[in-house]
């Protein structure tokens, strides 16, 4: 048996160095998105309570594929993601996307991350502190010339008193606990934990994650003086919202998970509406 070389077996394999993302592709079909999804990676963001807070992220990263390039370059998205980890500000989500587009020579740069933000949040009567989660994100593209487009989402559990079970009933009324989504363009800066707050005080009671039984007696009472469709929730958020003068445009969806019904209750309403 005739064993080849190491120079002969080195001429017989490919260049382990050829770039094969960068050649040409003759198909002539430009594709709108490419890049990563799914995933998984600790972030930092700033915190009104704590200046910083860690948290980790699901992360999608794309951008655009000219006509004739055969594919993009992956890893550079984790690259340059990495890089901008450790501050993940509203303004440096757009630094890093920028900086996406530019290293990939695309003319749109996409993410959107999804993540759970922490609050401590104090029982209304004994005081007892405790955290709440609340699930946030980012979603955003930058474009040629500077364009660029970003919305922040915060989804909020809350609880609902029915107004029609309160005025027909003898006894009480039902109550449920519900998500509200506020999903707001960029304007100028907020913290997230005021949109949080604003949306628990448009609901008939916010909720928590501590209470003692003083605490729950306050909940309950707070909650049955306050009735809420899920109609006045939006309205009441929208109202709120627009008070506030800060965005261009904004949403807000609610879902109250019924308690006597097997359905739950919705309602969306938008600014600029249509």
């Amino acid at each position: 048996m005739v064993r080849a070389g190491k120079r002969d077996m080195a001429m017989a394999l490919p260049d382990p160095m050829i770039d094969v993302q960068s050649m040409r592709d003759e198909r002539r079909i430009p594709i709108q998105k490419v890049g990563v999804k799914g995933l998984r990676y600790p972030i930092v963001l700033r915190d009104k309570a704590n200046s910083v807070q860690h948290t980790t992220a699901l992360v999608n990263l794309y951008a655009d594929l000219p006509h004739d390039f055969k594919g993009t370059h992956m890893s550079r998205f984790i690259e340059v993601f990495n890089d901008h980890r450790h501050d993940l500000s509203m303004p440096r989500f757009l630094d890093m996307l920028q900086e996406i587009r530019v290293s990939l020579e695309a003319e749109t740069a996409y993410a959107d991350l999804h993540f759970p933000y922490f609050i401590e949040k104090r029982a209304p009567i004994s005081g007892q502190s405790a955290v709440m989660s609340y699930d946030c994100g980012y979603i955003g593209k930058v474009g040629p010339g500077g364009r660029k487009d970003f919305e922040v989402s915060v989804a909020v559990p809350i609880q609902t008193v029915c107004p029609c079970s309160k005025a027909i009933s003898a006894h009480g009324a039902h109550n449920q606990r519900g998500i509200v989504s506020l999903t707001v363009a960029l304007g100028p800066f907020f913290w997230i934990e005021d949109l949080v707050e604003l949306v628990e005080g448009s609901a008939s009671s916010g909720v928590y994650t501590l209470l003692k039984r003083e605490d729950e007696k306050y909940v309950t009472e707070q909650a049955y003086e306050n009735p809420r469709f899920v109609e006045d929730l939006v309205r009441e958020v929208y109202l709120r919202v627009v008070d506030l003068g800060k965005f261009p445009r904004f949403s807000v969806e609610a879902e109250n998970y019924e308690s006597i019904h097997n359905h739950s209750a919705y309602a969306f309403v938008e600014y600029p509406s249509g």
